[in-house]
């Protein structure tokens, strides 16, 4: 199954930063919206009436952009027409795909701005990532309200010219993270620890009360498009899980 001519050029497929295991798409939403009526086509009734919640029409067109690119995306993989696919949420609100296809295939969607990233793994690991536009924010006192205390320590410590980019890549591997595990702040921002240094590869270090789950999980931070910043987790699979590239 295939995309569309006009949304298959929106649609990007980045390397994997952890390998053969992971797909990542990079999807231009602007460019998506360029086909946004046979894009909004695709969408279940549910995902409409949540569109028409939105009053700002950009952040609907957005949405109706990103959910049916979703859909044409998992649909290349399941072999199925992207209105067919069916969705269930957990309890933080992360979506699953239903039916026989549950076990097969997990993915995870973020955006901000107007581009979008999309993870898609074979089998059940948990796989999470986040995407955010690197922007003026005030990271010092976000980091003194949600980060773990190692991590900023490790933020002060860098050089004043570092610890913006710094900032955002720890934000970035934190959501990844917790949109990995679905269960929305069930653990807060600041009760697990994520590699802060630029020059280390991105590495979760320490989850408070459970000292082996930091080993659980692969993360990877990555560059996705100028002035973005993104990361990318995912489960360590158990050793009787396939592991054979996806085809799409």
């Amino acid at each position: 199954m295939s995309a569309s001519p006009n949304l298959q050029s929106a649609i990007y497929n980045l390397q994997s930063a952890l390998g053969g295991e992971v797909h990542l798409w990079l999807i231009d939403l602007a460019a998506a919206a360029d086909n946004l009526g046979a894009l909004a086509q695709t969408l279940s009734p549910d995902e409409r009436a949540r569109a028409e919640r939105l009053r700002v029409p950009l952040a609907r067109e957005r949405f109706v952009a990103a959910r049916g690119a979703l859909r044409a995306s998992l649909a290349r993989y399941a072999g199925v027409a992207p209105a067919a696919l069916r969705f269930r949420y957990g309890p933080a609100g992360k979506p699953y795909l239903d039916g026989p296809l549950s076990d097969a295939i997990s993915f995870n969607l973020a955006h901000s701005d107007h581009l979008a990233l999309l993870a898609v793994s074979s089998g059940s690991a948990r796989v999470g990532v986040d995407i955010e536009i690197v922007g003026d924010a005030d990271h010092e006192m976000i980091a003194s309200r949600f980060f773990a205390p190692a991590e900023r320590r490790a933020l002060d410590e860098l050089p004043p010219d570092q610890r913006r980019d710094a900032f955002y890549r720890c934000w970035v591997c934190k959501e990844a993270f917790v949109k990995a595990r679905g269960e929305g702040l069930a653990l807060a921002l600041d009760q697990f620890t994520v590699d802060v240094a630029p020059s280390a590869p991105a590495a979760l270090l320490h989850i408070d009360g459970d000292p082996d789950e930091a080993g659980r999980w692969r993360l990877a931070a990555l560059t996705p498009a100028e002035g973005f910043v993104a990361a990318l987790c995912l489960e360590r699979r158990e050793q009787s899980e396939s592991t054979e590239q996806m085809s799409h």
